[in-house]
């Protein structure tokens, strides 16, 4: 049977004896401040990891979502999340309403929420390079944002 490493988000950071506790369920790695576990799943198929995991760990941790830690071939990540009894009782009256699942209800939303967060990020990137630029030449600003680049191999931070 296929692992599949999966990533669980926590509400909150982990007390050392929370964390033993849990790792004596099922062996997890944590981050540095107990608010990421990572976990590797027997099971057919990430979804069935995902739930199998949210079972065994639903009682012991304050999680919040799980997510499979690797995309799959069309470069989607599995979303695990466990909704309110409301936020979940709407989401089924819609689905009803509209004859469709509730899964795909959620995923549009997620999809429609994701392209908004990328448009409001392009205009405020657009914002401060015309800041930017009003106070010096497009080659140098292009020349200082090359130069930044190759002095920070981390990446951008969030």
């Amino acid at each position: 049977m296929p692992h599949h490493a999966l990533e669980i988000t926590l509400t909150r950071p982990l007390s050392p004896a929370e964390l033993d506790a849990a790792c004596r369920r099922t062996p997890l790695a944590a981050n540095c401040d107990t608010t990421r576990l990572m976990a590797l799943v027997p099971a057919k198929t990430p979804d069935r990891a995902a739930h199998r995991l949210r079972r065994r760990l639903k009682d012991r941790l304050p999680l919040d979502v799980i997510t499979t830690h690797y995309p799959d071939a069309s470069g989607q990540v599995l979303l695990n999340l466990a909704l309110p009894p409301a936020a979940y009782a709407a989401l089924q009256t819609t689905a009803l309403q509209t004859g469709q699942k509730p899964e795909h209800l959620l995923e549009r939303a997620v999809h429609r929420a994701l392209a908004e967060h990328t448009d409001h990020e392009v205009k405020r990137l657009e914002h401060e390079v015309r800041r930017l630029l009003t106070h010096t030449a497009p080659a140098r600003l292009l020349a200082a944002m090359g130069h930044a680049l190759t002095r920070n191999p981390q990446g951008p931070t969030p």
